[in-house]
């Protein structure tokens, strides 16, 4: 099972949600998706509403910071696949597997699946 390097995890802690966000937009946005839908995935996984979620873009938190406070949804771990070259489900560093769910959420997302799919609704 191929895990990423310590430096990996360290980039990604420190790394500033606000960073990040833009591209999820534009990825999306590019695709003929919301923004309400990108809200939407966002919510869904960690419990954060739109308010809360701009008040963490606002205040810049890091990564570790935006996954420490989340309400991560029960059923995440129905979240499979590979991004980065990983496979989401069997990464051990739960940072990296949280930060990668959300990447493969906003990359379903861009694809056009629907978000029953998604959101695990069905499964």
């Amino acid at each position: 099972m191929k895990q990423p390097p310590p430096s990996t995890e360290e980039r990604i802690a420190k790394m500033t949600f606000a960073s990040v966000y833009p591209l999820y937009i534009a990825k999306i946005e590019k695709k003929g998706r919301t923004l309400k839908e990108l809200h939407e995935v966002i919510e869904w996984l960690t419990g954060y509403d739109e308010k809360k979620l701009m008040s963490l873009i606002d205040d810049e938190v890091t990564f570790e910071t935006f996954f420490k406070q989340c309400q991560l949804n029960p059923n995440a771990h129905l979240i499979k696949g590979v991004v980065c070259g990983y496979r989401v489900e069997e990464l051990e560093n739960p940072l990296i597997q949280k930060a990668r769910y959300l990447d493969k959420l906003v990359d379903e997302l861009a694809k056009g699946r629907k978000m029953e799919t998604i959101l695990r609704v069905d499964e």
